[in-house]
């Protein structure tokens, strides 16, 4: 069993998920706020979607944190690194839970996510899939370092925009 670290930042923390975090994810995917991440979805397939996320560590050996405010404990979204299968590499994911945008929140997870992928488990590179209408995704991207190369097909989720996270941006 894989021990899920806990990364804090200035505001935030960085946890394990966990089935309290369920209420929160079900209104997400239940609006149209997710649907460049594969919702609306219903609160059964969200069930199995937080199953997943919590999976993902044990299978993979990392995977997305549960984002809080570290001040109320507010959950705030789901970022970290995270390559289900079908995936041509691992990504670094983001999704926000409505409120919690305009904040810095996502800038502020990623990057932690970003240097905890590059120093600790030692990747060189990752990626970010943004849909080409997700224009505040495609700006996080390019926030963080990223730079646009091509194009992926994910499917159900259509042709994405692949953005670069060099390691050697972040030093």
């Amino acid at each position: 069993m894989t021990l899920i670290p806990t990364l804090q930042t200035e505001r935030l923390t960085l946890r394990a998920p966990q089935q309290g975090d369920y209420p929160a994810l079900a209104e997400f995917y239940a609006s149209e706020r997710s649907h460049f991440v594969g919702g609306p979805q219903t609160h059964a397939q969200t069930w199995r979607t937080l199953a997943a996320e919590i999976g993902h560590w044990h299978l993979r050996g990392y995977g997305r944190w549960a984002v809080e405010e570290t001040a109320t404990g507010a959950f705030c979204g789901m970022v970290g690194p995270w390559c289900p299968e079908g995936w041509p590499e691992p990504e670094i994911a983001y999704d926000l839970m409505g409120g919690f945008e305009g904040k810095g929140y996502a800038t502020e997870a990623a990057t932690a996510a970003l240097d905890f992928v590059f120093n600790t488990l030692n990747w060189k590179t990752a990626i970010s899939f943004v849909a080409p209408e997700n224009h505040a995704s495609a700006a996080l991207a390019r926030r963080l370092g990223a730079q646009q190369e091509g194009t992926f097909d994910l499917g159900k989720l259509g042709t994405v925009n692949i953005f670069r996270h060099p390691k050697e941006a972040r030093i």
